[in-house]
């Protein structure tokens, strides 16, 4: 029996789900938060490491969504202590000075100078009305 060389089978992309934003992307995007089997929280960049795991996107702001609300603790099913969430806040913090941070803010910030540009330029245009300026004879 000979198989047929049809399409090439495309790999599996494992998804997840952000505990914070809900946003599902794939695995290799997200971080991992785990508990430990010995007692604490880890972050786990690898996705290998043994425990309950939850995941979030790379963005300072999932990150103090999920502490504040307290999804992260509901997901690892486990009440955060005080400490854990200090291990917690520090990696967020240094994701706040990542260039993928710094990226999104700078494309935040180009995106509102175009509405601003796009808004002054629709007002020029509503002040014209349209009409031609009187012709001088």
């Amino acid at each position: 029996m000979v198989k047929s060389k049809g399409k090439p089978r495309q790999k599996h992309i494992p998804q997840r789900t952000c505990v914070a934003c809900r946003e599902t992307k794939s695995k290799r995007d997200l971080v991992r938060v785990v508990l430990l089997t010995e007692g604490g929280v880890a972050v786990d960049e690898t996705g290998k490491r043994n425990g309950r795991g939850a995941y979030l996107c790379r963005q300072l702001a999932c990150w103090e969504l999920a502490i504040k609300r307290g999804s992260l603790g509901r997901a690892l099913r486990t009440t955060l202590s005080p400490e854990d969430l200090l291990v917690l806040e520090a990696y967020a913090a240094s994701l706040a000075s990542t260039p993928m941070a710094e990226d999104h803010a700078a494309a935040a910030d180009a995106a509102a100078a175009g509405a601003a540009a796009a808004d002054a330029a629709a007002a020029d245009a509503a002040d014209t009305d349209g009409l031609m300026p009187a012709q001088s004879r």
